[in-house]
């Protein structure tokens, strides 16, 4: 058994200083240690995989980070562990517990989860070995674990098990409600743009030196086909964690981020809108383009429709939610977005559709990540 305070020193001689994850009783004393020491960096997710796309943007700004869950949550995790940390080459720290394990009393749920966890981590391809529960072994295993992750890129993990952190007391400061965002409306009710003229509009007047985080499908790709450029992060797969990336860029860089959404995507993570005004990055915009189906996979329909994107934004703490369903209103809600503090929702109704033939991002994906996280170390004045 270690004082949580003992790894967490330790893990910060080695450069991890950002912490994100969804809590577990076997985690109790690490995370009530890590939100409680004001010289880390804790954010918690609604959900594990919204946690690793957190930690990938944090990364990509310039952090080394760590995601800390119940082993049921690598369920949520395994789909951008293995289609956003390993074709990016993003590597976390991954701290999991051991709930079921064989030969321990533990709840029903946890009875199968506990018997694979070490085979789940295999077949996704993360190499693991069991937390340090003695003093003296903590820095080797640290070492270790960063050793594999400077040489591959990619995540590793600690399996934790019951009993192998002296209990700690929570300092945590609560989230209070922020006061009501602004709702603004430039809708006209005229036929809906298409996507790519919205992507016209936002490259010709957001900053230039400006990130953009572009959600999978034909979002990052009619992106791509009209400019690549270092600060544009074309994501390929993990659909919902754009704006979890973009959340984790903001609050380390603590400037200007723009993550193009889509509807589906958001849908399924809406829980992040709600990390996203909880931790509220005033350079944060998120811009939802709405076009009520799934447009990659065939057209098919998304509950879209019937939801008030702009409405959720504001009840989950965002600055201001701006609307609108033309190109002109496009104009003037980003004109809008662009000079109010955030996070900001930009919710654009768009019309379903994409250029007949769209190529694909011929940057290859771990390129794509480190010349963005160079684009992000450079300083403001060389950035542009």
């Amino acid at each position: 058994m270690i004082d949580a305070s003992a790894f967490l020193a330790a893990a910060q001689d080695t450069g991890i200083g950002f912490y994100t994850g969804v809590p577990c009783s076997f985690l109790t004393p690490l995370i009530n240690r890590t939100a409680s020491d004001r010289a880390l960096r804790y954010v918690g997710a609604a959900s594990e995989g919204e946690a690793v796309g957190i930690a990938a943007g944090a990364w990509l700004a310039g952090r080394e980070t760590a995601v800390m869950c119940q082993n049921s949550g690598l369920g949520n995790a395994v789909n951008p562990l293995t289609s956003l940390n390993a074709p990016f080459r993003i590597p976390t720290l991954l701290v999991v517990t051991w709930r079921g394990q064989p030969g321990r009393k533990d709840e029903p749920q946890h009875a199968l989860m506990g018997r694979i966890t070490q085979q789940l981590l295999d077949v996704i391809e993360v190499p693991h070995r069991p937390f340090p529960d003695r003093d003296e072994a903590i820095r080797p295993a640290l070492d270790g674990a960063r050793e594999a992750m400077q040489r591959t890129s990619l995540p590793f993990a600690f399996v934790v098990e019951a009993g192998s952190l002296r209990d700690e007391a929570l300092d945590e400061t609560p989230h209070h409600r922020p006061p009501p965002g602004r709702r603004l409306e430039f809708c006209e009710g005229g036929e809906h743009p298409a996507r790519i003229a919205l992507l016209e509009r936002l490259l010709a007047l957001a900053p230039a030196d400006a990130p953009i985080v572009a959600t999978t499908g034909k979002t990052g790709r009619e992106l791509f086909t009209l400019a690549d450029r270092a600060q544009h992060f074309y994501l390929v797969g993990s659909m919902g964690c754009a704006s979890p990336l973009a959340l984790g860029v903001a609050l380390t860089s603590g400037g200007r981020v723009i993550v193009l959404d889509g509807d589906g995507a958001a849908l399924m993570k809406l829980g992040a809108m709600a990390t996203i005004g909880a931790y509220r990055p005033s350079g944060l915009l998120h811009v939802l383009l709405d076009n009520g189906v799934h447009d990659s996979t065939g057209g098919q329909a998304t509950v879209s429709p019937a939801i008030d994107f702009a409405g959720v934004a504001l009840a989950c703490g965002y600055a201001a939610a701006i609307s609108c369903d033309t190109e002109a209103g496009f104009a003037d809600a980003l004109a809008q977005a662009l000079s109010a503090p955030g996070p900001v929702l930009l919710h654009a109704r768009i019309r379903a559709g994409s250029l007949a033939k769209l190529g694909r991002p011929t940057v290859a994906p771990h390129e794509v990540a480190q010349r963005f996280r160079a684009f992000l170390a450079r300083p403001a004045q060389d950035a542009r």
